[in-house]
């Protein structure tokens, strides 16, 4: 069925189509609609038959799309110029729309791209989001703890900075790499972020989740010496490897510690231990990085037998180095709860500290945390806030499957 293919493509192939179609149309926009327009159109062609190249064929399509548009709308060419880079042997056969090879390093270059140290880094984000991985506002304004308008407004302000700074759509050279990795890693991780936050009726979104592995993988390969690539990749692969144990038989939610271990798919995980030991013991010359760090703590949740066997306070310890190198309100929050774990903890002093976090802006807006008060009140005994504390977090939360969750908590505390 063309429906089925078409999704396997969106999958893998939307963000290739939109790099490829922005290095003619050097307009990030219309390089969007224009992919937009080849899947649609290829919803109808491929009811005969899938082309052998699905990429291919919408990478050719969009191209011819654009070109089309380009040459009705030639005041189309002066708009978010990106001063596309030559690319030998590509031209006449693009311009002949002719099927030509896709580069696989063509949505790695729009990120590095975006990623431009003259914009802002939540900018560079939202832009790199938004055109290339196909993220809606809501999700990028969820990952980024901000609102909406707030989202359209760095895109809007970033493409035209792009613009004016006329900047090159290329990888940079390997002086430039610094100045841009860490964003360009950011924006994979929040990619990733991006793929379990959404409204849909799952838990995660395949789409999302999928594209920041092919982007993580492109790094690795780009980057081989550089461990925090590799300590990302890893975190991504240990993280993913609990994907089919975080749901029960009815897609329902369960927490980590009530997962079905057996379920874990020991396959990543074990290629997600070989990146996370390689990216750490590179750091202790220049020190861990803050993915190697986090990738660590997914590591000690997946190599113990059993919630009892966890080693709680070495990622507690973990926790304490990522807040030394790249605090923030969120990793304060999952430090807390990871306390909150570790067995004869002050459960008092942690629900302190969460209470404090609770006057941070940048958390108004992030259903976790008033997810983890009410579940330390829980415990705690103290019902009746527990219950407000879960009314905060279903106010926030816009996931089917996590709302659904809370309200069981909640209705289990009520009873009680």
């Amino acid at each position: 069925m063309p429906e089925a293919a078409l999704q396997r493509a969106y999958r893998t192939a939307w963000p290739v189509v939109v790099a490829t179609t922005a290095r003619v149309t050097r307009d990030l926009d219309l390089a969007e609609d224009c992919t937009q327009d080849a899947f649609v159109r290829a919803l109808g062609a491929w009811a005969d038959g899938v082309p052998a190249n699905p990429t291919g064929w919408l990478t050719t399509t969009a191209r011819r799309i654009a070109l089309d548009r380009l040459r009705r709308e030639t005041a189309l060419r002066r708009r978010l110029p990106l001063l596309v880079e030559p690319v030998v042997g590509k031209g006449a056969a693009q311009e002949a729309g002719q099927e030509a090879p896709t580069e696989p390093a063509d949505p790695l270059r729009l990120v590095f791209t975006c990623c431009h140290p003259a914009l802002a880094r939540e900018s560079q984000v939202a832009l790199t989001l938004r055109p290339l991985c196909g993220v809606d506002t809501a999700a990028i304004a969820a990952v980024l703890l901000t609102g909406e308008a707030g989202v359209a407004a760095r895109i809007t302000r970033a493409k035209r900075k792009i613009a004016s700074a006329r900047i090159p759509f290329r990888i940079p050279a390997e002086d430039e790499l610094p100045a841009r990795l860490d964003a360009v890693l950011t924006v994979v991780h929040l990619l990733y972020t991006a793929g379990h936050v959404g409204s849909g009726p799952g838990l995660t979104s395949a789409d999302l989740t999928g594209r920041a592995f092919g982007l993580a993988r492109m790094l690795v390969r780009l980057l081989p010496g550089e461990p925090e690539p590799r300590a990302l990749l890893g975190l991504l692969l240990l993280t993913e490897a609990r994907a089919g144990a975080r749901t029960d038989g009815g897609g329902e939610l369960v927490l980590l510690d009530d997962q079905d271990r057996s379920g874990w798919d020991r396959r990543m995980i074990a290629e997600g231990l070989t990146l996370a030991t390689a990216a750490l013991r590179a750091g202790p010359d220049t020190g861990h990085g803050r993915f190697a760090l986090q990738a660590a703590v997914a590591g000690l949740h997946v190599v113990a037998t059993s919630p009892e066997r966890t080693d709680r306070a070495l990622i507690v310890t973990m926790y304490d180095a990522l807040m030394g190198v790249a605090p923030s309100p969120v990793v304060a929050l999952n430090r807390a709860a990871a306390r909150s774990r570790v067995p004869g903890s002050d459960l008092g002093a942690v629900l302190a500290d969460l209470d404090a976090l609770a006057d941070d802006p940048a958390l108004a807006r992030y259903p976790y945390l008033p997810a983890a008060r009410a579940d330390l009140l829980r415990r705690l005994g103290r019902t009746v806030e527990a219950v407000a504390a879960y009314d905060a977090a279903l106010a926030l939360t816009t996931n089917p499957v996590e709302r659904r969750f809370l309200a069981g908590r909640r209705a289990t505390v009520h009873g009680g």
